[in-house]
Formats: C-alpha cells, sequence, structure tokens
C-alpha cells in the first residue's frame, strides 16, 4: 500500500519515509534469510529514497542517521559478498554522517554510539582486506568512544558490552600483527567487562555466552606466548562455566561442544 502511496505522491516527504521504511524491512527478512541479492537491491532501493529526502532538507537529522543506517545495511551485504572495496566506500559514507552528527550533538549518546559502530564496520572491512594498520586505528577509534561512554554511565550493561566487543577486536588485530603482549591486554580487558557484566545478571544468557566464548582467544594467546600454566587456568574457569550452562539447558548442543572442547584442549595441555 505504500508504495503506490508514495508513487503517487513523490512531495510526501513523509509517505517517501514509509517507503524506505518499507524497503529496509523487507531487506531485513532477505537478509535473515541469505537471500543477499535481493536484500542489498531492497537495501538500495531505501536507500536511494533516503538520499533524496536529505537532499530535500540537509538539516534534518533524523534524516541524516535514517541515510547513515542504509549505507551501514548495504556495506553489511557487500562485506558479506566479498565485494570488500564497495563495502569500504558504503560503511566509509556511513562514517562520514556519523562524524558529522557526533560533531553537531556531542552530548548526544545515540550519535556516539552509532559513530563508534561506524568505526567498527569500517575496521571490520579493512581487516578482511588484510590492511591491519588501518583496522586497528579504527577499532581503536572505536574503542575510545565507547569508553567515553561508559565513563557518562558506568552501569550501562549495553554499552559495557559494546567496551568488552571493542577490546575484544583490538586483540585480534594485535594478535594477527604479532603484538602478543598488547594483545594480551586488551583480551584481558575484555574478559573482566564479560566477568563483570555475567555475575551482574547470572540469568541472562547472552552474557554468559559472551564470557565463554572469552575464553578461547585468550587460551590460544596464552599458549602462544608459553604460559601453559595460566592457560590451564583459564581453560578450567572456562570449563566451568560451560558446564553450568550445559545442566542448566541439556538439549542445547552448542554447550556440549563447547564442553567437549574445554575438555580436549585441558586434556591437551596437561600432556605438556
Amino acid at each position: 500500500m505504500r508504495k503506490p502511496l508514495a508513487k503517487a505522491d513523490a512531495h510526501n516527504t513523509q509517505r517517501q519515509r514509509d517507503l524506505a521504511v518499507s524497503y529496509e524491512r523487507v531487506g531485513n527478512v532477505l537478509m535473515a534469510q541469505g537471500n543477499l541479492t535481493e536484500a542489498l537491491q531492497a537495501y538500495r532501493d531505501s536507500l536511494a529514497i533516503k538520499q533524496r529526502l536529505t537532499k530535500v532538507d540537509p538539516g534534518n537529522a533524523g534524516w541524516q542517521r535514517d541515510l547513515l543506517v542504509s549505507y551501514s545495511k548495504v556495506g553489511d551485504v557487500l562485506l558479506a559478498q566479498d565485494k570488500l572495496d564497495d563495502a569500504l566506500a558504503a560503511h566509509r559514507a556511513a562514517l562520514a554522517i556519523a562524524e558529522r552528527l557526533s560533531k553537531a550533538d556531542p552530548a548526544n549518546t545515540l550519535w556516539q554510539r552509532d559513530l563508534s559502530v561506524s568505526y567498527n564496520k569500517v575496521g571490520d572491512v579493512l581487516l578482511a582486506q588484510g590492511k591491519l594498520a588501518e583496522a586497528l586505528d579504527s577499532y581503536r577509534a572505536s574503542l575510545a568512544v565507547f569508553a567515553s561512554l561508559t565513563k557518562l554511565d558506568p552501569g550501562n550493561a549495553d554499552w559495557l558490552r559494546d567496551l568488552s566487543v571493542a577490546h575484544d577486536r583490538v586483540a585480534q588485530v594485535l594478535t594477527a600483527q604479532g603484538h602478543l603482549t598488547e594483545a594480551l591486554q586488551a583480551y584481558r580487558e575484555s574478559l573482566a567487562i564479560a566477568e563483570q557484566l555475567a555475575k551482574a545478571d547470572p540469568s541472562n544468557t547472552e552474557w554468559q555466552e559472551d564470557l565463554a566464548g572469552s575464553y578461547p582467544p585468550l587460551v590460544a594467546l596464552l599458549v602462544k606466548l608459553g604460559n601453559i600454566r595460566q592457560a590451564l587456568i583459564e581453560l578450567h574457569k572456562g570449563r566451568e562455566l560451560v558446564a553450568q550452562l550445559a545442566v542448566s539447558a541439556p538439549n542445547n548442543a552448542q554447550w556440549k561442544t563447547e564442553l567437549a572442547w574445554f575438555d580436549r584442549e585441558i586434556t591437551r595441555l596437561e600432556a605438556e
């Protein structure tokens, strides 16, 4: 219904925005189905409308953010399709908008979070391209914004989780660069936040999963550094957590698989 109404009244900005939202929702469904080609087309249809709207009223911050989201979604699909140059261009377009919005209103935490997420997405593409130094710069820029947000509201669990993930991304690149001691510090900072969140709400399965997932890369790095003793300590901590999760959800195959991984690693390292 919205599409014919919008076509009939191309100058009605609300109907045009409704149509853009409809295209975006279609894209979300197609993306979830793994239909990347059609999802990309839907997102691009939405993007085209938002580009026209922002030309009509460039000062409309809400429309600018809508445009940012569209560029980001297009970039996500292109990255999934391994079209890295195009994905980078889309995410950098989103980042440029995020930078303008956050600069215009530094107190707006939504704009600040958008900025950090945009830095992350640019970093993801650069990492996929093998541009480690540039990816690290982008991830560190993201981390700095998230760190500022958590200082404003230390009790905001969502922002703390964002900060934990940001430390993890930095650690991944540092590991790939061979900067293992720095990577270890970043992983530990990520783990400390994950532990804090998991302890604060033991019933939150997502946070328990985050904590469980923090142990394998940390263990792998400790093994690279030759610290087998500490690697085993972390393995046992991780195993205890996953064992509890497996008991609480006996039909969850993921926990059984992860528990088996911890058991294998413990056996392997104890034999060394």
